[in-house]
């Protein structure tokens, strides 16, 4: 396709069922769903898919990845797929309302601290009583990583940006906790990877 602005990232067809199998235990039966650090948008296109009585706002802070999500948006045809959002997680606040979840799938890890301490204040503000905030990635448990290839990845990420890295779980869960998320329901996913479900405590 000429001028094809859709990104591709193979990590989506491997987890994108597995976090779906998921979603579909935790998710509203009707509302807004924000997704936040978007990426390519293969995702949310996937999720709108098989989850046609939700709707669906893909939001990211990289404008190659606004179009690329815009494009496989208009490329899927989908109704339940706003346009996207140029987000920042860590902005002093978020221009949604009315929110169901909120999803942010591979971000924490590849981004400064404090957009994590954005997405949970951000999320605590927009979110209702019992609503989920959704999070998907590799996390060490108890201050180790979970595999080999974890800490691989945790030492090529913090030689690219000495901001990023795999976060600990309980690190995050204590921002979350102040943040008035209560205790995170955990999944192990494939690929040494986790499901974080927060409940909003309202």
């Amino acid at each position: 396709m000429m001028n094809d602005q859709r990104l591709h990232y193979p990590a989506t067809a491997r987890n994108r069922d597995p976090i779906l199998a998921v979603l579909r235990q935790i998710l509203p039966p009707r509302g807004l769903v924000l997704e936040i650090a978007s990426g390519s948008g293969e995702h949310i296109v996937h999720f709108a898919e098989a989850l046609p009585h939700l709707d669906f706002q893909p939001s990211d802070p990289i404008t190659e990845a606004v179009q690329s999500i815009d494009a496989w948006r208009q490329s899927a045809g989908l109704a339940n797929i706003r346009p996207a959002l140029t987000l920042d997680a860590a902005a002093a606040s978020w221009p949604v309302e009315d929110l169901g979840a909120v999803l942010c799938i591979n971000m924490i890890h590849i981004s400064p601290w404090e957009a994590t301490e954005g997405l949970m204040r951000n999320a605590a503000a927009c979110l209702p009583a019992g609503a989920p905030l959704y999070l998907y990635g590799p996390y060490k448990r108890g201050g180790r990583h979970t595999a080999a290839s974890n800490e691989d990845f945790d030492a090529n990420l913090k030689a690219r940006d000495p901001r990023w890295g795999v976060r600990d779980l309980e690190a995050v869960a204590a921002l979350a906790a102040a943040a008035g998320f209560s205790a995170p329901t955990v999944t192990e996913m494939p690929a040494n990877n986790l499901s974080l479900v927060f409940r909003h405590d309202g």
